[in-house]
This record gives C-alpha cells, structure tokens and sequence, in this order.
C-alpha cells in the first residue's frame, strides 16, 4: 500500500535479507572487514555472532555477491541440531558429492569433490554453515577435520561458522581447544546505536526512491531504536508497520505518537498469538506422568509400612523407578 502512497519502486522494510539494502553501520563494516581478513588467510574458521535479527545473513549475501564474481565456490548449510553423520551428508549435496553410504564413504565423496574443484577449476572452496550454535560437538569436530585435508601445502576447504551468541559459548568449551586454534578471525555484531538507526531508517527508504516524503520526525526515530533495541530486523518490522499506518491516515510526518501506537499495536499481536498458541508438544503428558510418579511414591511408602510380600514390592519398585526417571526428564 505504501508503495502507491509514498511513491517507493519496492517496499523499504522487507524482512527478506537484500544485499542491495545493505548498511553498512560501525558492527557491520568491522564484521565484514573480519570476514576478509579471515577468508584471505585461506584455511581454517571465521566466526561471525549476532543476535536474531541482527543482519548475519545480510552480511553473508553480500560477502557471496563479491566473492561468486572472483572464481570462489561457495557451499551453504542450514543447520538445526545435526548430528556429525547428516552434517556430512549436507555438506556432500552442497559440493556435488555423493550423499550415500556411511562415514567413511561421505568423507571420501566429500574430500574427492573438493579435489576436483581444485584441480579442474582452481576455485578456492567455502563452506557456510548457519545457524551454527545448535550444532553438536561431534558435528563441529568432523568440520574441524574436513578443514585440515590439504592438497600440497594448501587447505581444501575453508569454514565460516555463522550463529547466535550461544556459539562463543560452545566453541569456549575445553574439548573444542583444537579448533578453537583454527580461528583465524572471529567478530559478534552489536546492534546499531540510536545515531545508526536513524541512518538504517533513512538508508533504506531512499534505496526504494524515498526523496523525505514522507518525513521522520527525530523523536520518532529515536522510538524506533527504543523498541527495537537497534537490531536490524526488529526496526524492519516496526518501520514496515508504522508506514503503513502512515499510509492508512495518509501522514505527511511519521510521528513519535504514531510510533508508539504502532509498536504498542505489534507487543499485542505478539501477546494475542502467544496467548492462542497451544500448550508444547508433551506438557500434558509431562503433567501426567508426573502426577503418576507422585501417586506411585506415596504407594510405595505406603506398602513399605504395611509389610507387603518382597516379589509384590519388588515389581512397584521396578515401576517407581521408570516413573522416577520420566519424573527426572520431566
């Protein structure tokens, strides 16, 4: 709607990661300085964090955009707690290696097509894995080994982990010592001060044909920042909502008012969908066993007292316990 109202040739706030919207704020310049400085070295990890929302993937589009052009080939990973065997098999569809077999066999595939990639088309190989933090020891160690294959004095592969916070946390682990050794180059993204998120706002208004209609008010931005903590994605889906209420009352200004209306609007969304959203898968049921456990326990104690037969009170032990241990999880 906003689009007709205002004039842009595509919407500003899109919550889709475009390169071409790209700003490069303080974090983000030194993010993508690390990546270079990193990637140049030719082997090992590069680590980049950031919270949810805070342009990681952004950051990655653009690194990908520069290096497609200069005889990289880079391979992406999604990963949601894989486990070491199904990391390798994604990492053998992203290279063109078979992705049958077991261990041994996806490693061979995996090892012979970065080989290839060197020999025939002397490309330097990427692998990005996103996501990283939910990624098990095992699987972080088995990335650890791929990146020390080598091909004469050269690595084949080199590896930037991608994740939230939680990843500086994992990789501070004392069994991960060894790769932490590989880093070359690590960098969190902070999230853009209260001047930046003015220049965020702006930036990307006048990248879809924004000539100042319609206007920010200076408090309006600084309740933008205040709500969205300066995090990119967060100011997208503030900035897209309070365009369109500009578009609704046909607002020549965007208001310090109509931001906090706006953003008052989005926490009760968010409450209302979690208010609706149906209990976690198991809650009931954890509910129940735990129920059963506290019946079984006082029976148990009961039977103790009234001298039940040994065989008889030998069988509600083996269940107390199952139901102790369901209880421990739960």
């Amino acid at each position: 709607m906003n689009l007709d109202v205002y004039g842009f040739h595509e919407q500003p706030f899109r919550m889709t990661p475009d390169v071409r919207l790209f700003f490069p704020s303080t974090a983000h310049s030194r993010a993508y300085a690390h990546l270079l400085y990193g990637l140049s070295q030719r082997e090992g990890f590069v680590v980049v964090t950031g919270e949810v929302g805070a342009g990681k993937t952004t950051l990655i589009e653009r690194l990908c955009a520069e290096f497609s052009t200069k005889g990289h080939a880079i391979a992406r990973v999604m990963t949601t707690q894989v486990e070491a065997a199904e990391l390798l098999r994604l990492i053998a569809i992203a290279f063109g290696a078979p992705a049958e077999g077991g261990k041994a066999e996806l490693l061979h595939g995996i090892i012979a097509a970065l080989r290839r990639g060197v020999a025939e088309r002397g490309r330097r190989q990427i692998l990005i894995v996103d996501e990283a933090q939910a990624l098990p020891v095992a699987s972080l160690e088995e990335l650890r080994m791929l990146s020390n294959v080598t091909e004469g004095a050269h690595a084949l592969l080199q590896v930037l982990l991608l994740g939230q916070p939680q990843l500086r946390h994992t990789l501070a682990r004392p069994d991960l010592d060894q790769l932490r050794q590989r880093v070359l180059a690590a960098y969190h993204l902070a999230a853009l001060t209260r001047e930046e998120t003015h220049l965020y706002a702006r930036h990307r208004m006048t990248s879809v044909g924004w000539t100042g209609y319609p206007a920010w008010e200076e408090t309006a931005l600084d309740l933008v920042h205040e709500h969205s903590g300066g995090i990119p994605r967060r100011i997208n889906r503030l900035c897209a909502r309070v365009l369109l209420a500009g578009t609704l009352e046909h607002a020549t200004v965007l208001t310090a008012e109509l931001v906090s209306v706006t953003a008052e609007e989005l926490t009760q969304d968010l409450g209302a969908i979690c208010a609706e959203a149906p209990p976690p898968r198991g809650a009931e049921d954890g509910a129940e066993d735990r129920a059963t456990l506290r019946a079984l326990t006082d029976r148990v104690g009961q039977l103790e007292r009234e001298a039940v037969p040994r065989e008889r009170m030998g069988r509600l032990q083996k269940l107390w316990t199952q139901f102790a241990t369901l209880g421990g999880r739960a």
